[in-house]
């Protein structure tokens, strides 16, 4: 980028300056938000291509909010936040109580350290606010070098700007870490081409003679901060061509050293003054030392020969901003260690004693050994990783262990490192760690945790289970004996990695040694053991009483439990992990995401069942296989829903060899049960058959988890169909015997349908109806659907009254859902019962199902875009009576969502009465 005095102009570029445009455009119109990453090497224009998408943004109104990564303050939590929201503060009056807090605390001005979710979602609701004025354009330079507690929250908000008028660009180096956790697809900005790099070459430098324009040219290679500095290194002469030029120009990295040369030249009191900038954040630039310093006449002369000269600047704050990020580098590379020391001395005497960044400053200026250091650091670590900031804990005891005076305190704090820096999603640093512990000696007192940290790893990183049954029973027996260090609660993850083992590979050593510590364990540990071996009656209604119960703080801790709990079975726990975000870092998220995943397919969200590969994508980047693994394995659910057997068999190909040699019978089950449903939807019944019995034979259902009761449903459909009318109903009748429908609503309603399509000519009709009326039944959606197909088939078979209609809804279920096989085979009933209908697979949207005129009255209004407040002011309703009506009326359309209802009411005919498969409205309204 050209610099004149009015305004930047930049050489090439278009690609990059299209996708920028079309991020600032799509959030003005109001339309959704968006995330640009810029990736690429160091001086490649990254900066200069953020300025001017702050340029362009201006222009158009937007709010600017900007942050930039240091590398001396990547292990300072929320320092990165601090830069971009500083601005937004003024505006915490919009925040609830607890969202204050946790942004406040974040950005100091109230002690406490939450984790980086929790701020996440408080920053989340601030940027809501802030975008009732102006769209927001945040900016986030040097991505590479921003701590990972801000790193946290940014991901955070970046996958949920699509919402909002809000465009996150960022910035980063291709190796960098943070920027890998991105959904955002890079764009790469790569070196200007030959004729692009000569123009900016003759714009910023015109003096330059034809010879050593071409040198620069060559060696620059079309790196854009080399062509503009290269240059400043020449002599006058050199310049004009009349000296020769030296043998070789730095390149590169070794920009770096080029301004650490000039930087050489400056006087030790200014380098001084000059390596604290480059190390401080925030906080300290506010404090007495640094005001001190820059207030001296003298200094504030050479200061601004340093601006002059382009190396940095004083802001209105007086806080030292530099020129560019390998100008502040390059300040830290030249100084000597004892210099740094120094620095970081000055900068810990300049925060208050109880401030972790003390710590941090203190632990940088000591010399090893040093024992006091070392535990105040371990007591800051844990304290941090108790409130959730284990990412940032982890980095503190690594600190404790190297200025630990014996090899024994090394191990223990190198011990509780690796077990926080897994939980807190640095999960390949843990690895590290603990392959480093194994070549030394653990004391025996850590060594229940350091059984955990191997296992964490071997189960979470390796999808290696052989060591959970091997080291977690002795753990557990250790840390149950009177008198046991408990670490901190540990028994209680402990015992869920145990039982994720043996859910996982059912393992009869895990099992027993789950039953012998049953009673060590809380109420949600015993409840998520029983939901996985033998569920009892009214589960469900155990799991939100257990729940309802906890504390935050205790959620926290038994979050995996709950979910894990949920899972087992199949409840629609959406309040549960909405709780739950926000709760540590990246090992519970993921959880709370593989939650989220299964139930989109299980409540026929299926419009977002590329958030499981784009997780899968994020976990392998983080090191969490095994967690990549299920979440491929959840994508397959969808698949085999839509019955997309091609895909469906490269998702196998890539999970089950996995699976097979980690002996994980779970996801090896689950893939089983996915190519029998994928076979029922295209009609292939004897296939299908087989692939259920070899699950849950007919009349039998098999002791152990829950989801074997669910199949009941999918094996009678198979059975009838396949002439087995005898094996359907004893199945139903091994159903019923189990007490499977008090398990969840989900298995009341499996159960229910299962009786129906099993039931005798004399029975059928009210065993429909009876399925229908489950509580809760209108939220499965895809099954739901198989039900009024079933019902509809055998309606039509009968010459029935009501066939056409309910095969029309299960018909427009099946379309949303992009479930063609399904589709198709409703169009052959709908044509064999004279209804015309449009092939699923083009033309319009299928008439959905009929509503009542109340219903439809409310679904018009809302489709105009009115608010339930609104409807109801028109309608003298309240707005909790509108809410109940659409909440019927999204099933009966079989949509999801408000902005679906246009497209959905959008061909209807006149409005008449459901046949029975539709539920009558609660309030008592009339059917017209």
């Amino acid at each position: 980028m050209a610099e004149d005095r009015q305004a930047p102009v930049l050489v090439g570029r278009q690609r990059e300056t299209e996708v920028l445009t079309a991020a600032l455009v799509q959030a003005e119109d109001g339309a959704s938000g968006s995330t640009v990453l810029l990736r690429g090497e160091a001086g490649v224009g990254k900066s200069t291509l953020l300025a001017w998408a702050e340029r362009a943004a201006r222009e158009r109104g937007f709010t600017i909010l900007r942050a930039v990564g240091a590398e001396a303050e990547t292990d300072l939590a929320f320092g990165a936040l601090h830069q971009a929201f500083w601005s937004l503060l003024q505006r915490s009056g919009a925040l609830s109580d607890h969202q204050r807090h946790a942004l406040e605390s974040a950005l100091g001005i109230r002690p406490g350290t939450p984790s980086g979710f929790a701020v996440g979602a408080a920053a989340l609701a601030l940027l809501d606010e802030a975008v009732r004025a102006a769209p927001v354009l945040l900016l986030l330079d040097d991505l590479h070098w921003i701590d990972s507690s801000s790193a946290t929250v940014f991901a955070f908000l970046q996958r949920r700007c699509a919402d909002l008028p809000l465009v996150i660009v960022g910035a980063s180096r291709p190796d960098g870490p943070t920027a890998q956790t991105w959904w955002a697809e890079a764009v790469d900005v790569r070196a200007l081409p030959r004729a692009e790099a000569a123009r900016l070459l003759a714009a910023c430098h015109p003096e330059l003679a034809a010879t050593t324009r071409d040198r620069v040219l060559a060696e620059a290679a079309g790196n854009p901060l080399a062509m503009m500095e290269l240059p400043r290194q020449l002599a006058a002469d050199q310049q004009r061509g009349v000296a020769p030029l030296p043998e070789l120009l730095p390149l590169g990295r070794k920009l770096e050293r080029m301004f650490a040369d000039r930087l050489a030249a400056m006087t030790p009191e200014v380098g001084r003054l000059l390596l604290l900038g480059a190390l401080a954040t925030g906080r300290e630039f506010s404090s007495g030392p640094w005001l001190r310093a820059v207030a001296d006449e003298d200094v504030r002369e050479t200061l601004e020969r340093i601006e002059a000269d382009g190396l940095a600047r004083l802001d209105a704050a007086g806080q030292l901003v530099f020129r560019h990020p390998l100008v502040r580098t390059a300040v830290v590379w030249a100084a000597s260690d004892t210099a740094r020391r120094e620095a970081h001395r000055t900068l810990a005497e300049a925060l208050a004693p109880d401030d972790p960044r003390r710590l941090v400053h203190e632990a940088s200026a000591a010399l090893p050994p040093d024992e006091d250091l070392a535990h105040r650091l371990q007591q800051a670590g844990r304290d941090l990783a108790r409130r959730g900031g284990d990412a940032e804990g982890a980095l503190l005891l690594e600190r404790a262990a190297v200025l630990s005076p014996s090899s024994c305190d090394r191990a223990r704090r190198l011990t509780w490192a690796a077990v926080m820096a897994a939980r807190g999603g640095h999960l390949r640093h843990a690895a590290a760690l603990v392959d480093e512990l194994k070549a030394s000696t653990v004391p025996q007192d850590v060594a229940p945790l350091f059984a955990y940290a191997v296992v964490y790893v071997d189960q979470s990183h390796r999808i290696d289970f052989e060591s959970s049954a091997a080291l977690l029973p002795a753990a557990l027996d250790a840390l149950t004996a009177p008198g046991a260090d408990a670490f901190g609660g540990l028994v209680e993850q402990v015992y869920f990695k145990l039982l994720l083992a043996a859910t996982y590979t059912d393992d009869p050593c895990a099992w027993r040694a789950l039953e012998r510590h049953r009673e060590h364990v809380s109420e949600a540990g015993r409840l998520c053991l029983r939901a996985w071996t033998a569920p009892d009656p009214d589960m469900a209604t155990a799991l939100r009483a257990v729940a309802d119960g906890m504390t935050q703080e205790q959620e926290a801790g038994a979050a995996w439990l709950l979910l894990w709990t949920a899972s087992a079975l199949d409840c629609p726990e959406g309040d549960l992990w909405q709780r739950l975000t926000g709760l540590h870092g990246y090992a519970t998220q993921g959880s709370v995401a593989k939650a989220k995943c299964y139930q989109d397919f299980l409540l026929g969200h299926w419009d977002q069942a590329g958030v499981s590969l784009r997780e899968a994508e994020i976990a392998d980047q983080l090191g969490y296989h095994c967690n990549a693994l299920m979440f491929r394995q959840y994508y397959a659910h969808f698949l085999a829903g839509q019955g997309d057997e091609d895909a469906l068999r490269e998702v196998e190909q890539a999970i089950r060899p996995t699976a097979t040699r980690a002996r994980m019978r779970y996801v090896l089950d689950r893939l089983t049960h996915l190519r029998g449903l994928a076979a029922l939807a295209h009609g292939r019944y004897e296939e299908s058959y087989a692939q259920f019995c070899e699950l849950t034979p007919p009349g039998r259902l098999p002791s152990g988890p829950p989801w074997h009761h669910g199949l009941v449903f999918d094996l009678v459909t198979a059975a009838v169909h396949t002439g087995r009318p005898e094996e359907a109903r004893l199945h139903v009748e091994a159903g019923r015997t189990a007490r499977s429908a008090e398990i969840s609503g989900r298995h009341a309603f499996l159960l229910a349908a299962a009786t129906a399509v099993a039931a005798e000519d004399d029975e059928a009709e009210a065993a429909y109806r009876a399925a229908y009326a489950v509580p809760g039944a209108e939220q499965w959606a895809f099954d739901l659907a198989r039900l009024r197909l079933a019902h509809g088939s055998w309606l039509r078979r009968r010459h029935r009254p009501g066939a056409r209609k309910v095969l029309r809804v299960a018909h427009h279920v099946f379309h949303r859902l992009k479930a063609g096989p399904w589709a198709r085979r409703c169009e052959e009933e709908m044509r064999a019962a004279g209804e015309p209908v449009t092939p699923s697979h083009g033309g319009p949207v299928p008439e959905p199902a009929m509503l009542t005129g109340q219903e439809l009255r409310i679904a018009r209004l809302a489709a105009t875009g009115l608010s339930n407040k609104e409807i109801g002011q028109r309608l003298r309703l309240s707005p909790r009576t509108v809410a109940a009506h659409l909440y019927k009326v999204f099933p009966k359309l079989g949509i999801t969502s408000r902005a679906a209802l246009a497209h959905a009411l959008g061909t209807r005919g006149p409005v008449g009465v459901p046949a029975g498969p539709v539920t009558p409205p609660r309030d008592g309204s009339q059917m017209t």
